[in-house]
């Protein structure tokens, strides 16, 4: 455990006037994620390291010597173009996946470069990307990794002819619900233990 890291974490975040939660908003990771950076139980990796300094305002360089090489731990995304439902979607999976380092994506090409380095588990994909399609995205994150389980969530049904051509495990409509998430896990290809968040 990195106590180093997470005591400077908590101390930079609390400058700022940020509660975990603001600070998870800013990430575009659940709430959850941030209190374990805090409290020692994960590290994160050289992706959300150069988000932190950026929402923090700090050196990037500063939190990279403070960190250690962190442990493989399950990565689900998601990928949509709105802030809102981004957010909206977060909390959903952070409530079903509480033991998974959830992270969101607005640009396509971000959540592919951060494939290329984190082994993603779940990809949850909305089709309409403003240029770029989720089908395309979708196709590439299976060429990094074959077995990342890929969901699509669009607001459009007449979607899910083309969503079932691809190697996707299923599809939701939008708005996601935790119910929704619940069964769509029930059918990954590939499955990963998940841990529900206490009520």
């Amino acid at each position: 455990m990195n106590t180093l890291f997470a005591r400077t974490l908590r101390k930079l975040r609390e400058e700022k006037g940020f509660s975990q939660k603001q600070l998870g908003q800013q990430m575009f990771v659940n709430h959850s994620t941030v209190a374990r950076w805090e409290n020692a139980s994960r590290l994160p990796d050289a992706t959300m390291i150069c988000r932190l300094a950026n929402c923090l305002g700090v050196d990037v360089n500063e939190l990279f010597q403070l960190a250690a090489q962190s442990e493989e731990n399950p990565n689900v995304i998601i990928v949509d173009d709105s802030k809102i439902i981004l957010s909206d979607c977060l909390a959903v999976l952070g409530e079903v996946m509480s033991n998974a380092a959830i992270t969101g994506f607005i640009w396509p090409l971000e959540a592919i470069e951060y494939a290329k380095n984190n082994r993603i588990a779940l990809a949850v994909l909305d089709i309409e990307l403003g240029i770029t399609s989720g089908l395309d995205l979708c196709n590439t994150l299976l060429e990094i990794n074959p077995r990342t389980n890929i969901v699509f969530l669009t607001a459009y049904a007449d979607y899910s002819l083309d969503a079932w051509k691809t190697k996707a495990s299923g599809f939701m409509l939008k708005p996601m619900t935790v119910d929704d998430v619940r069964e769509q896990l029930k059918k990954l290809r590939y499955p990963f233990s998940v841990i529900e968040a206490e009520k």
